[in-house]
C-alpha cells in the first residue's frame, strides 16, 4: 500500500490595534472587535489581569466591569476579572495555569468564546499558553500593559510557561484573535521600564538582521 502524504498550509490574520483609555464607555474598538469576531449574538469573555496593572490603575476592575455592562449586548463578562502576579513567577507557578483552565471550564468558555488577558509579557505568555491549551484553543485577546510587550511579545504568535527549571519549557504558537495597544497603559511606567523595554527590542532587530535571533 502506497503512503499517502498529508500537506497542512495555514494562514492567519489578525490585527495589532492601537487606542487610548480601551474600556472608556464612548470607546467602541473592544465592544467592536468582539462583535466582528464573533459574528453572532453576546460572546462570554472570561478577563485575567496582571495584579501590577491593577495596582498601577486602581480604577481598572471598575472601568471593565462598567464597560462590559455598557456593551452587554455582545460583551457578557462571565466573572469578576481574575487577578494574577505579574512577571516572571506567574510562568513560574503552575497553579495560574490550572486556575485559567478550571474557569474556562467552569463559565463554559468554548472556542467562540474569548479570554481577554491584561498584562505584561510573562502574563500574556502564561494565559496565552492557558487558553491555547483548552478545547485545543480558545480565542484570546491580548492587552499589553509595558513597552517590550506592546512592541514584541505580545503582537508574535508564542506562548509559553516555565518548567523544569527552565524557560519557556512547555509552549504553543497559537495566534491571538487579536491585540489591543492601549499608551494609557504605559503612562504609569518607571523611566527604566520605558528604556529596558526600548533597548531590549533594539537588541532583538540587530540579532535577527545578523540571522541570530528569529522575530
Amino acid at each position: 500500500m502506497q503512503p499517502i502524504e498529508q500537506t497542512v498550509q495555514i494562514t492567519y490574520q489578525y490585527t495589532v490595534y492601537f487606542t487610548h483609555h480601551l474600556f472608556a464607555r464612548n470607546n467602541l474598538l473592544l465592544r467592536d472587535v468582539i462583535r466582528v469576531s464573533s459574528m453572532g449574538p453576546s460572546r462570554k469573555v472570561l478577563c485575567v489581569i496582571d495584579r501590577g496593572a491593577v495596582l498601577h490603575h486602581p480604577d481598572l476592575l471598575i472601568a471593565i466591569d462598567t464597560y462590559c455592562q455598557e456593551h452587554n449586548s455582545v460583551i457578557n463578562l462571565v466573572a469578576a476579572p481574575l487577578v494574577i502576579p505579574g512577571g516572571e513567577r506567574a510562568k513560574n507557578d503552575t497553579t495560574n495555569v490550572i486556575a485559567i483552565q478550571e474557569a474556562i471550564h467552569h463559565y463554559g468558555i468554548c472556542r467562540h468564546s474569548f479570554v481577554m488577558v491584561i498584562g505584561g509579557g510573562a502574563v500574556i505568555d502564561m494565559v496565552g499558553y492557558a487558553a491555547a491549551t483548552a478545547h485545543r484553543g480558545v480565542r484570546l485577546i491580548r492587552v499589553p500593559t509595558t513597552v517590550l510587550s506592546q512592541n514584541d511579545s505580545a503582537v508574535g504568535v508564542k506562548n509559553s510557561v516555565n518548567a523544569f527549571g527552565k524557560k519557556n519549557f512547555l509552549g504553543t504558537f497559537a495566534p491571538p484573535a487579536a491585540v489591543i495597544n492601549d499608551r494609557a497603559f504605559l503612562t504609569t511606567l518607571l523611566d527604566r521600564d520605558w528604556r529596558s523595554g526600548k533597548e531590549r527590542k533594539k537588541v532583538q532587530q540587530a540579532h535577527h538582521i545578523n540571522g541570530l535571533w528569529p522575530m
